[in-house]
């Protein structure tokens, strides 16, 4: 959606899709606008609690059967296991999605990790289509007045315009840009607490590429996981930003992580959107 800042401040059921790479704030923001009669629509919650849920169960089970005493108790139906997924917790997505490489470090083979990608890839294309229904649900249902759409950073990594075309019908999009001097710390910060990454294939072909030759490795099993996610973490996030700005300057408006980490409360997060309606005009 498009508005001027008018029609922007008149606008009594406020929906907003925030956009952006993993740290940029927007779960934080969202938390904030919570207590504000905003719903938080989470896209990675929506994901783990909805279509990767019973993937996500498999795996633990499959696990299970592989120790003897756990495989009698779920055979016999003795113990039931679930997901118990928080939005500011993803960690069964997170070690649903896992990473490349050596096994005996945690890691999976290409073809696994590539099985994985693509599931995710679906569940969060449908958990953005659900979008408009969710924003009907916060307010016939649940009583909200306004509704945020907290996506994950790989909403630019789809391929897919028809959701694009979708969330800019019904939502207002912003985009949460990095300052350049702000890159490396928000690298850092992603790799300290990282969260589900989805790869379009053609990248990761090229990056499981360059990696092996870089560190003269002859296997993807050879990789040692932790190693490739912190070197290609940067190649991704610099990947990633003409498609943000794809995304933004047709559809949406863009403010800075910087002004975000300054809002303290819904008047500075509205105040805030209206400044970026103005820049654009």
């Amino acid at each position: 959606m498009k508005f001027t800042a008018e029609e922007f401040r008149h606008w009594h059921n406020r929906s907003i899709t925030l956009l952006g790479m993993s740290g940029v704030g927007k779960t934080y923001l969202s938390g904030i606008l919570r207590s504000h009669d905003w719903f938080h629509y989470s896209g990675d919650y929506r994901i783990g609690t909805r279509y990767l849920d019973e993937p996500i169960l498999d795996l633990i089970k499959t696990q299970a059967m592989c120790v003897p005493f756990l495989r009698t108790l779920l055979r016999r139906d003795w113990i039931a296991i679930t997901n118990n997924i928080k939005v500011d917790d993803l960690g069964p997505v997170l070690s649903f999605i896992g990473q490349l490489g050596d096994p005996d470090l945690g890691g999976m083979s290409l073809t696994e990790f590539s099985r994985r990608q693509a599931l995710y890839r679906d569940a969060e294309i449908r958990a953005m289509r659900d979008v408009p229904e969710f924003i009907d649900k916060a307010r016939l249902i649940y009583g909200y007045r306004h509704f945020v759409n907290d996506v994950g950073g790989s909403l630019c990594e789809l391929d897919e315009p028809s959701v694009i075309d979708l969330l800019a019908q019904h939502t207002l999009i912003l985009y949460i840009r990095v300052p350049e001097e702000d890159e490396i710390k928000l690298i850092q910060r992603a790799q300290a607490d990282p969260k589900p990454l989805y790869f379009r294939p053609a990248f990761l072909k090229t990056a499981v590429k360059e990696y092996l030759q870089l560190e003269q490795l002859e296997y993807v099993a050879d990789i040692d996981p932790n190693a490739f996610t912190r070197w290609v973490f940067p190649r991704l996030f610099h990947s990633r930003v003409p498609r943000y700005e794809a995304i933004a300057q047709p559809y949406g408006y863009t403010v800075s992580s910087n002004e975000i980490a300054s809002i303290r409360d819904e008047q500075d997060f509205l105040t805030l959107i209206e400044s970026a309606i103005v820049r654009q005009i």
